[in-house]
C-alpha cells in the first residue's frame, strides 16, 4: 500500500493505545508508585531500571538511556519499521491504517533515496566484478594475497576493486543525467567546478562496501593501491550515509553470531576482514572518525561488551583517551568497555597471523577494563604517594567519574576513588563543581616524570604474555601522547561547531540550573540552553505560548535550535499534543534518528524530574523550589542574548571592514568603544 500514513491517524492511534498495556504484553511490568518498572529489555541487568510513566505515556531506562513512546518501544523491541509498527498497533486497536497522497516533494525525496540505495547496490556489484574480470585486477589480487586474504572472506565482505581511470563507474552506471545526479548525491561521483566535468570518486583502490544493519550498501571505503593520498578514502555524508553513526562490519558480525559475545573496535577495514578470516568475526571499525557516543550506543544495542583495540604507539594512546571520554556517558550497569593495546609495530591484521586466533582472543580477554584505564589516565605523570599528587589525581578523576550515568557502577567507581585518595564523597563532589566552574587546561604530553609514580605500569599486553599469561616480565609499557591518532590516514569531514563555546560569556546557567531537578541527576548529558528548552517543552507543552516566534529558530543552522523551532511550531499548531503525540509526529516528519535524539534529550530528565517532584518532597514545596516556566524563560533569555551578541559581532565586523572616513558618527563611536573594551591594560 503506497502513500503516507496521515498524522491525524497516528495521533488518534496513540490516544487509543496505552503504553503500559503495550509494554506489559511484551515485558512484565511491576507497579512502583505512580509509574511501572521492569528489567530493561534492551540491555542485561538484574536490578530494574526501566520505567514506564502512564501519565506521560513515555518509557525511559536509567541504565542504557533507551526512551520513547509506545511506537518507539514496539519498533525497537520487535525490530519493525515505522509503517510496520503502525500496522501492528492498529490491528491491536481494531483500526485500519489509511493512506494519504504524498506531495510531489515527498514523493521525489523518497524516490531519490530509493534510487541512491539501488545505484549503490549496483556500484557494489560493479566493484566486485572488476576484482574478478578487469584487465588490471592483478594489482588488487596481488595486494590482497600479499595481505593473506582468501577468496571466501573477500566475498563475504564484498571486497572489490575500483580500477585506474577517471570514469569507469560513470560509464558503467551513469546512463543518463538523472543517474549522474543520484551518483553525485550518493557520494560516488565528483563534479569538478573548474572544467565542469564529472569523475569517479574512487579510483585505483581496494573497495570495501559499508552496509547498514539491513545489509544495504550505503557507502564505501577505499584503500589506495600505490602512493596516492589519502591512504583511506570514505564516502562523504549523503542522504543515506552518516559516518559518525556507522560501524563497518557490524552487519557481518550480526550475521555470524546469534548472540554477539562482544564487538572489537579496530582501526581499519583490513583489520576487520583479516580477523574474520581467522574466525574472529566480531571486529568493527569506525569510518575515519574517533569512536563517539553514537557509535557506542549503536554497538550496545547488539552486545554488552565493547573492546577498543589500539596500536601501541603514541597515536594509539591519544585515540584511547578519546574513546575513554566517549565511553563514560554510555556506561550503564551490565555494560563492559575494555582497552587492548598491541605491541608497537603491530596491528590486528599482522598480529593475528603471527600468533593465531586463540592467542589473540586470549589477549582480548586480558584487555584493560575501563575502570583501570580511567584511573591510569588520571594518574598519568603524577607521584600519587605525595599529597600534591593525590590532590591533582582527585581533581582529574572526579569530573571523569561524574560523566558516568547514575548506576551501581558509578557508585562503585566513586568508592574506589575515595579509597585511592582518602577523600570522602562530599569533597569529591565539591571537586566536580569546581571543575565545572574552572575547567582545567588540557593536559600536556608527559615528556619526563620527576618522581616514580606508584601506579602500576600501563597494562599493554605483550605477545609473550598472551601466549604465557603467567609470564609478565616481558610486558611493554604503553606510550603517552596527545597525537591526533588515526585522522591523518583518512579523508574526514570537518567537526561540527563547538556547542560548549556557543554560550561562552553569557552566564546563562544561573537562572536555568538553580535548584532544578532538570540538572541531570544521572549526569548523562550536560545540556545547553537550547536542549533544556526542548526538554522543558516536551515535559510541559503549554510553555510554547511563552515563545510565539518559532520562525527565528527555524532559520538557525544549529541542530538544537532548529529542533526548538520545529517543536515550537508544532505546539503552536497542535497545542493539545503531549509527549507521546510529539514523538509520533517527529518520527513521521523527521525520521527515526531525529526522533531518538528528541527522546534522548527529553528522557535524560523527564522521569528524573517527575520522580524528584513526586517522591522527594510534597507538591507545594516542589513547585516552590522549581518553576519550569521560569526555567524556560531563563533558557530563552540566554538564547536571545546569544542571538543579539551574534548580530552585534556581525555588525562590528562590517564596520571594521569599512572605510573609517565613510562611517557615521554613531558607527565611529561604536568602533572606538569596542577597541577600548578589548584593550589590555599596561603592566
Amino acid at each position: 500500500m503506497s502513500g503516507m500514513i496521515p498524522q491525524s491517524f497516528i495521533d488518534d492511534l496513540l490516544d487509543r493505545i496505552d503504553i503500559v498495556d503495550t509494554v506489559d504484553s511484551r515485558v512484565k511490568l511491576k507497579k512502583t508508585g505512580k509509574n511501572y518498572s521492569a528489567c530493561c529489555p534492551f540491555h542485561d541487568e538484574k536490578t530494574p531500571s526501566f520505567t514506564v510513566s502512564p501519565d506521560k505515556q513515555f518509557y525511559y531506562c536509567f541504565g542504557c538511556g533507551a526512551s520513547g513512546n509506545a511506537l518507539g518501544f514496539v519498533m525497537d523491541y520487535e525490530r519493525l519499521s515505522f509503517p510496520e509498527t503502525i500496522e501492528s498497533l492498529a490491528r491491536v486497536a481494531g483500526l485500519t491504517v489509511p493512506r494519504e497522497v504524498q506531495t510531489e516533494a515527498q514523493i521525489k525525496r523518497e524516490q531519490e533515496r530509493k534510487s541512491i540505495y539501488s545505484l549503490l547496490e549496483k556500484a557494489d556489484e560493479f566493484y566486485q566484478q572488476q576484482l574478478r574480470h578487469h584487465p588490471s585486477k592483478h594489482m588488487a589480487v596481488n595486494y590482497l594475497k600479499g595481505r593473506g586474504l582468501d577468496g571466501k572472506t573477500a566475498k563475504d565482505y564484498g571486497v572489490g576493486f575500483a580500477p585506474p581511470g577517471w570514469d569507469n563507474l560513470i560509464k558503467a552506471l551513469a546512463t543518463n543525467d538523472e543517474d549522474k545526479h543520484l551518483l553525485i548525491e550518493g557520494g560516488m561521483l565528483i563534479h569538478h567546478d573548474q572544467d565542469k566535468k564529472l569523475y569517479d570518486r574512487f579510483r585505483h583502490r581496494i573497495m570495501f562496501p559499508i552496509r547498514d544493519i539491513r545489509g544495504r550498501a550505503i557507502g564505501f571505503g577505499g584503500r589506495v593501491l600505490g602512493d596516492d593520498k589519502p591512504k583511506y578514502l570514505n564516502s562523504p555524508e549523503t542522504p543515506i550515509f552518516h559516518k559518525g553513526q556507522e560501524l563497518y562490519g557490524l552487519y557481518e558480525a550480526r550475521l555470524a553470531y546469534r548472540d554477539l559475545p562482544r564487538l572489537l573496535v579496530v582501526e581499519g577495514y583490513m583489520d576487520v576482514v583479516s580477523l574474520a578470516q581467522f574466525g574472529i568475526r566480531y571486529g568493527v571499525a569506525t569510518l575515519g572518525t574517533a569512536c563517539g557516543e553514537d557509535h557506542l550506543n549503536k554497538a550496545f544495542k547488539y552486545t554488552n561488551e565493547v573492546v577498543f583495540c589500539f596500536d601501541g604507539d603514541k597515536a594509539g594512546r591519544a585515540a584511547a583517551g578519546r574513546a575513554l571520554d566517549a565511553s563514560l556517558t554510555t556506561m550503564a550497569d551490565g555494560r563492559t568497555v575494555k582497552f587492548l593495546f598491541l605491541p608497537e609495530g603491530e596491528d590486528p591484521d599482522t598480529l593475528v597471523r603471527k600468533i593465531g586466533p586463540e592467542k589473540f582472543e586470549t589477549m582480548i580477554s586480558m584487555a584493560v577494563p575501563l575502570e583501570d584505564q580511567l584511573f591510569d589516565t588520571a594518574a598519568e605523570g603524577l607521584n600519587i604517594r605525595t599529597m600534591e599528587g593525590r590532590a591533582t589525581f582527585s581533581k582529574r578523576a572526579a569530573p571523569m567519574l561524574d560523566k558516568l550515568p547514575k548506576s551501581v557502577f558509578k557508585e562503585l567507581m566513586f568508592e574506589n576513588l575515595a579509597t585511592r585518595t582518602g577523600l570522602n564523597r562530599n569533597i569529591l563532589q565539591d571537586l566536580i563543581v569546581e571543575a565545572t566552574k574552572n575547567p582545567q587546561p588540557k593536559q600536556e604530553p608527559v615528556k619526563e616524570i620527576a618522581h616514580t609514580p606508584t601506579k602500576p605500569a600501563p597494562k599493554q599486553i605483550h605477545i609473550q604474555q598472551a601466549i604465557h599469561p603467567q609470564d609478565t616480565q616481558n610486558q611493554i609499557p604503553r606510550q603517552h601522547s596527545e597525537d591526533p591518532g588515526w585522522s591523518d590516514y583518512y579523508d574526514t569531514d570537518a567537526p561540527p561547531p563547538n556547542y560548549e563555546e556557543y554560550y561562552s560569556g553569557h552566564n546563562s546557567r544561573s537562572v536555568v540550573e538553580k535548584a532544578s531537578p532538570w540538572k541531570n541527576a544521572n549526569s548523562r548529558m550536560l545540556m545547553t540552553p537550547a536542549q533544556k528548552a526542548v526538554a522543558l517543552l516536551v515535559a510541559t507543552p503549554t510553555l510554547a505560548v511563552i515563545e510565539p516566534n518559532h520562525d527565528l529558530w527555524l532559520e538557525d543552522t544549529d541542530t538544537n535550535l532548529l529542533m526548538l523551532g520545529r517543536l515550537l511550531k508544532v505546539l503552536h499548531e497542535r497545542p493539545h499534543y503531549n509527549i507521546s503525540n510529539l514523538l509520533g509526529y517527529w518520527r513521521g516528519m523527521y525520521g527515526e534518528d531525529e526522533t531518538e535524539r528528541l527522546a534522548k534529550i527529553a528522557g535524560n530528565d523527564l522521569l528524573q524530574a517527575t520522580s524528584a517532584l513526586s517522591t522527594t518532597r510534597d507538591d507545594t514545596e516542589a513547585k516552590a523550589d522549581y518553576d519550569n516556566q521560569a526555567a524556560f524563560k531563563g533558557c530563552l533569555d540566554a538564547l536571545y542574548r546569544h542571538q543579539n551578541a551574534k548580530k552585534a559581532a556581525a555588525h562590528l565586523e562590517k564596520i571594521k571592514n569599512s572605510n573609517f572616513t565613510q562611517l557615521s558618527k554613531e558607527e565611529r563611536e561604536h568602533l572606538v568603544r569596542a577597541a577600548l573594551a578589548n584593550k589590555t591594560p599596561q603592566q
